[in-house]
């Protein structure tokens, strides 16, 4: 099993379980009823993708390990992760901040309202994008977690761009708050566009789809009346496991219990 596919999983499973974190801290504290429910089941449903990513990164690293035994210990080289092999508990929840290879984007605070819509619209456009074109890849088992997936993105797209429709052309406040958002998140999307060394291996063309996600998000922001920046320096170093501040605190409060209480279950 090569590397490389290991590589991506993990940043595929990484992005959706930090993404899921950071929406489920509105759980109780959305603006109104619907609304709350709607964030919780989309982080729901981004769990539940992760879950998916980590079952196959989980079993790719053990075939890999139970292939490799004799030459990485006649070389010296320290197993993977102890006799008993990976989970996807273990790949969760026992893996440090540079071992995380999610997307800047989706480490970022909620901060307000409109900030956590816009950062799941500019996510959710992407991930339907990128997840179209894995559904044909020749990866079996990569092409069936993305494939079911996509209905449940269709609705993240749906939901996220009505709110940004409706915050951006809404009240003054609410479309100086999505000016805001706009400030503090578009410097991340250039990460999603650029490949990193095993997503160029398992021959992930995010070229092919930038184009057409910035057309997506242009027709969003008119009807929202919002600018959409030009000349903005992008940061990057996610899919390579270089994070912001943000992300430690995250994983200290995903990870507390099974830190405390190594392999606690209910």
């Amino acid at each position: 099993m090569s590397a490389s596919i290991i590589d991506y999983t993990l940043h595929l499973a990484d992005t959706t379980l930090i993404l899921s974190q950071r929406n489920s801290e509105w759980c109780g504290h959305g603006p109104i009823l619907e609304q709350d429910i709607a964030i919780t089941n989309i982080s729901l449903d981004l769990l539940g993708q992760s879950r998916n990513f980590y079952q196959y990164a989980a079993q790719c690293i053990n075939d890999q390990k139970t292939s490799d035994t004799e030459d990485r210990t006649a070389a010296g080289t320290p197993l993977l992760r102890g006799a008993g092999g990976v989970s996807e508990d273990s790949l969760a929840y026992l893996r440090t901040e540079r071992e995380f290879k999610n997307l800047l984007l989706v480490e970022q605070p909620n901060a307000d309202w409109g900030q956590t819509i816009l950062r799941q619209y500019l996510f959710s456009q992407f991930q339907y994008l990128l997840y179209q074109q894995l559904q044909q890849h020749k990866d079996e088992q990569l092409a069936a977690i993305t494939t079911k997936a996509l209905k449940e993105i269709t609705y993240h797209v749906r939901w996220s761009s009505e709110w940004v429709i409706r915050l951006g052309d809404g009240t003054e406040e609410s479309h100086k708050k999505m000016l805001n958002a706009i400030d503090g998140l578009w410097r991340y999307t250039g990460e999603l566009f650029e490949a990193a060394d095993y997503e160029k291996e398992m021959g992930i063309e995010l070229s092919a789809i930038k184009k057409e996600w910035l057309e997506k998000v242009i027709l969003v922001f008119d009807e929202a009346t919002l600018p959409v920046p030009e000349n903005v320096f992008m940061q990057t170093g996610g899919k390579q496991g270089v994070h912001t501040e943000h992300l430690g605190y995250i994983l200290t409060e995903l990870q507390y219990l099974q830190r405390t209480y190594p392999g606690a279950t209910w």
